[in-house]
């Protein structure tokens, strides 16, 4: 390949390059953030896009963020790619804030108070017998409630500010173009008088 790794990374590398970027967190932000405002589509379908991400971002369904987000996008008139660009909301870093604001959203809105005799959660038991069932109510049903209103406060948001910055993006570019092409047309404008 042209583009190949002379030495390509071994496995526990690429494990901990997903987990914590070689650069920076910041870096990457503004990586994801030039691609976002340099995408080919209306302000609007990017902002959709970006805001069904990070909505779809805060389920409780690891591994089909893509896959929803993607729906979710092509449901409301949005980007594909942008939805896909959007779930990067949700990474090893956001995760345990995510999961734990929706729990306690979710309990709140499901039982209303703080229930005082929760009985502890053997995740692990569950997930090494793959009992859905007991994983369902006391886990992952808090966890879905509480994303409804949370993911649709992000999203909103989310759609906003980036309508708001690829509005700006697009007009500074059209500006920039126009600047660029005005001394070109002013040469080809230059009128000679006809000789009487």
């Amino acid at each position: 390949m042209l583009f190949q790794r002379r030495n390509p990374f071994h496995w526990t590398e690429r494990l901990l390059i997903m987990l914590w970027p070689r650069r920076s967190f910041w870096r990457s932000a503004k990586y994801f953030a030039k691609r976002v405002l340099r995408l080919r589509a209306t302000p609007h379908a990017i902002a959709a896009g970006v805001a069904a991400g990070v909505s779809i971002s805060f389920l409780p369904t690891p591994g089909f963020h893509f896959l929803l987000a993607a729906v979710t996008a092509w449901c409301i008139g949005g980007n594909v790619v942008a939805s896909a660009i959007g779930t990067a909301f949700g990474n090893p870093l956001t995760f345990p804030l995510i999961w734990g604001s929706t729990y306690e959203v979710g309990r709140f809105i499901l039982y209303g108070r703080a229930i005082e005799d929760v009985r502890p959660i053997q995740l692990g038991s569950a997930l090494r017998h793959l009992e859905f069932s007991q994983l369902w109510e006391p886990l992952l049903k808090p966890m879905t409630i509480g994303a409804i209103p949370i993911g649709l406060t992000f999203g909103i948001v989310f759609y906003f500010v980036t309508r708001w910055a690829v509005s700006k993006f697009h007009e500074r570019r059209r500006l920039r173009f126009a600047a660029r092409a005005s001394p070109r047309t002013g040469k080809g404008d230059t009128h000679v008088p006809a000789q009487s």
